[in-house]
């Protein structure tokens, strides 16, 4: 119980040296966080009483899981896994903001302001893309891989996701300026972003990609924040079984 942040920490918990750990273990969650993200693509129970009927259902599905390996500030490497999103560009930088204190009335409003005041200050950065072996240098607000369909608050950034399909979708924000920004915020809320009308904005599906950047930049996995640029994102097909309705 909590959020998707929690549900990441579990969720790691089923892997060991970066593989599934073997057994008849299944992931549930009941949302009680400040996103609530992973739930919404999968239509899972907000209310107590409905999750807990969910879990008394005992109905379940195989879904894939993705891998970061990323860079720790010291040096080094760390790997994490998620179930939800990963993303790198101005989405660490409102997760730093937000998982800082930053706290306004409820899940969606607080990462709406957040995003708000960063992207007053920021600037979009270079960044080199692998997409399946597909090289391409890019100056972006964002690279997000996700899993799922939504993040951010209720952002329904990958419409095309979808969670058992043995690919992560690949989608890049450019260089986007200001009037692009308050232009896009309700079409990536709706799930519109994607319908051709911004070249800026750009779709793939891939099971393999690495980033990197020369300037330095988090990495934001299921909420969390574990480590920087560069990375590599893995999908890992049908690694977790998840209750659902």
């Amino acid at each position: 119980m909590g959020g998707d942040g929690t549900l990441s920490e579990v969720a790691n918990g089923f892997f060991e040296g970066g593989e599934p750990i073997p057994g008849q273990s299944r992931l549930a969650a009941i949302s009680a966080g400040t996103g609530g993200d992973f739930r919404r693509t999968f239509g899972l129970p907000r209310a107590p009483e409905e999750a807990a009927a969910m879990l008394l259902s005992g109905h379940s599905r195989r879904i894939d899981a993705g891998r970061v390996t990323c860079t720790v500030p010291r040096g080094g490497q760390i790997v994490r896994h998620f179930v939800n999103v990963a993303d790198t560009g101005i989405g660490g930088e409102v997760l730093t903001r937000v998982n800082g204190g930053f706290r306004v009335v409820n899940g969606e409003i607080t990462y709406a302001l957040a995003a708000a005041i960063t992207l007053l200050r920021w600037r979009n950065r270079p960044m080199h893309l692998v997409v399946d072996g597909e090289a391409r240098d890019v100056v972006a607000q964002q690279v997000v891989v996700a899993n799922c369909q939504y993040f951010a608050g209720g952002m329904r950034v990958a419409p095309k996701a979808t969670p058992d399909d043995g690919l992560l979708d690949v989608v890049v924000a450019g260089d986007l300026g200001m009037l692009d920004n308050l232009r896009g915020m309700r079409q990536i809320r709706r799930g519109a972003h994607l319908d051709g009308g911004n070249p800026k904005i750009w779709h793939r599906h891939a099971r393999r990609v690495q980033v990197s950047s020369a300037a330095p930049l988090h990495v934001d996995v299921d909420g969390e924040l574990p480590g920087m640029l560069p990375a590599l994102f893995e999908v890992m097909p049908g690694a977790l079984e998840l209750v659902c309705p």
